[in-house]
Formats: C-alpha cells, structure tokens, sequence
C-alpha cells in the first residue's frame, strides 16, 4: 500500500512524482505558532529579569540594571552586562547577612525557585496547555 498524502490542520506530506516527501505547511499556521512562540519567549525574559532582580548584589543598582540593558526582550538571552557581573555571580556567596535573597547565582537560585512556574505559564502562553 502506497500512500501519497498524509493531511493534518497544520500542512500535509506530499509524496512527489520522484518518491520523496514534501512537507506542505497550511497557510496562516507557521505565523500563527510564530506569534504564540515570541510571546511566550517574551514572557520568559521578561519574568526572568523581574525575578532575578530580586537576587541580583545591590550596591549601586547598576548591576541589576545592566541586565535591562543588556537583554533584548524575546531574543531568548538575558546578560547581565556590567564587568564585574561574571564575578559577582560566580564568585559571591548567595546570600548576604542583611539581605539573604540577594548573592551570587542569582539566576540558578530563581530558576530553582521559580522555574517550574515560568515554564508552565511559557507553554499555556504557546498554546502546549
């Protein structure tokens, strides 16, 4: 049994006349998904940097602003931008005596605390439930 075309609402596979497979996307659906993945995107950034800021050393703010600036929102890499901020966050103990939330590792610590949400709100934003 040969088949020639499987169809599904999001394109088909077409067997051409050579035997192979070509991959058909319906109109309207890559844009559709496209939009739903950037949201999500966005939103993953954008919860990443409020979250974050929280935990980020505080002395100036320039650090925790670095990462506004350095990130640009949907791209998918959050930088915390100032020069000593690799320092800061490898080579700083996670907690401070009269701050205990801010310290080093700050996004690994926001990530162990908050990453589960974040991930499950990113798949409701793309449409995965």
């Amino acid at each position: 049994m040969s088949i020639d075309k499987i169809e599904t609402p999001r394109g088909a596979i077409i067997k051409d006349k050579n035997g192979f497979a070509q991959l058909e996307w319906n109109p309207g659906f890559s844009d559709k998904w496209n939009k739903s993945y950037s949201r999500a995107q966005e939103f993953v950034d954008s919860e990443v940097l409020r979250l974050c800021s929280k935990k980020v050393p505080l002395q100036t703010s320039m650090l925790q602003k670095s990462g506004i600036l350095g990130t640009e929102i949907g791209k998918g890499e959050v930088c915390w931008i100032a020069p000593y901020a690799k320092k800061q966050y490898y080579d700083t103990a996670d907690s401070r005596s009269y701050d205990p939330e801010r310290g080093g590792h700050w996004f690994e610590r926001m990530k162990a605390e908050h990453g589960k949400a974040i991930i499950a709100k990113a798949k409701k934003i793309a449409g995965g439930g």
